[in-house]
C-alpha cells in the first residue's frame, strides 16, 4: 500500500474511532437514567431463561478442544447476537409436527437474517419453530440444522466496532454501559456485551446479559450467558464507586478487571 494511502487509512481508523466513542458516550448519558435511580427500582425477573432460551452446545476454545474432529470455534459473538434474535422474532411450537432439518435450517437462517436491533415481533408475526419449545431443547436436539443456519462468522471477527477493545475507556464511558444495560433489562431486554482484558492477551469475547442483582449500595452483579459455557451462567461484577467492570466468573479468565462495550443494539454500534 502507498504511504499516503496508509496515512489515510490510519488518519479514517482515528477519526471514526472518535466519532464512535463520542456517540457512544453522548447515548449512554442522554438515555439511562443514574444507577441510583436504577437501584430504587424493584429488581425485573431475568429478560432470558438461562438453560432454556440459550444455545445447549458450546462455542470452543481451539486450545482447550484441540483436536477435537469437530470442533466448533469462532461463533461467540454470532451466537450470542441470536440468542436475542430468537428472543424477539421466533416463537416455538412444541405441539406442532417436526419438519425436516433442512426447513430447520432455513428457519434459523430466516430468524438471524433480522437485525437484532429492530423491535421484537408480535407472536403471531414470528417464524414458528415447531416441534420444540425452547431454543436449548431445539439446538440439542437439531444441532447440526442449527449449526448450518448460523453465518455471518467471518463479519462478526471484522465488525467495525471491534477496534474499541484495543483503546482504554473512560470511567464515565463505563459506568454508561453499566446504566444503560440495568435500563434495557429492567425492560425485559437482554444485552450483548464485548469483554475484554487487553492488554493481557486473554479475553476478546461477548457474552449475553439477562440478569443483575444490586443487593449492596456499591456493586451491580450481572448474570451473563457465554457461548463458551451453556452449562453455568457467568457473573461479571460493576464497582459504581470505581466504575469499572471485572470479572467475577467467566469461563477459562481469571478473575481481574475488564472493560464492557454494548453490541448490535443500533446499526452503527
Amino acid at each position: 500500500m502507498p504511504r499516503v494511502a496508509r496515512v489515510l487509512a490510519i488518519v479514517a481508523i482515528v477519526l471514526t474511532a472518535v466519532a464512535t466513542v463520542a456517540i457512544g458516550i453522548s447515548a449512554y448519558w442522554v438515555s439511562a437514567p443514574p444507577l441510583d435511580t436504577a437501584r430504587r427500582a424493584s429488581t425485573p425477573p431475568p429478560a432470558l431463561r438461562f438453560g432454556a432460551d440459550t444455545f445447549a452446545f458450546a462455542n470452543e476454545n481451539r486450545e482447550i478442544y484441540r483436536g477435537k474432529p469437530d470442533l466448533y470455534p469462532g461463533w461467540c459473538f454470532v451466537m450470542a447476537r441470536a440468542v436475542t434474535q430468537f428472543h424477539r422474532f421466533a416463537r416455538f411450537d412444541p405441539a406442532a409436527a417436526r419438519v425436516t432439518a433442512d426447513e430447520y435450517t432455513e428457519r434459523v437462517r430466516r430468524i438471524t437474517a433480522r437485525a437484532p436491533w429492530r423491535a421484537a415481533l408480535p407472536l403471531g408475526e414470528r417464524i414458528v419453530i415447531p416441534a420444540y419449545a425452547a431454543l436449548s431443547e431445539f439446538s440439542r436436539a437439531e444441532e447440526r440444522a442449527v449449526k448450518a443456519g448460523l453465518d455471518g462468522r467471518f463479519w462478526s471477527w471484522i465488525h467495525w466496532t471491534n477496534w474499541r477493545v484495543a483503546f482504554p475507556m473512560p470511567r464515565a464511558q463505563q459506568e454508561g454501559v453499566a446504566r444503560e444495560t440495568v435500563a434495557e433489562l429492567q425492560s425485559g431486554r437482554p444485552v450483548q456485551w464485548l469483554i475484554t482484558n487487553l492488554p493481557t492477551v486473554e479475553l476478546n469475547h461477548t457474552v449475553m446479559v439477562y440478569a443483575y442483582r444490586a443487593d449492596d449500595p456499591q456493586h451491580i452483579d450481572f448474570s451473563v450467558y457465554d457461548p463458551n459455557d451453556p452449562g453455568v451462567p457467568g457473573t461479571i461484577r460493576f464497582d459504581s464507586h470505581a466504575r469499572q467492570f471485572s470479572s467475577t466468573r467467566l469461563y477459562n479468565t481469571r478473575v481481574g478487571p475488564i472493560r464492557a462495550f454494548r453490541m448490535y443494539f443500533s446499526p452503527l454500534l
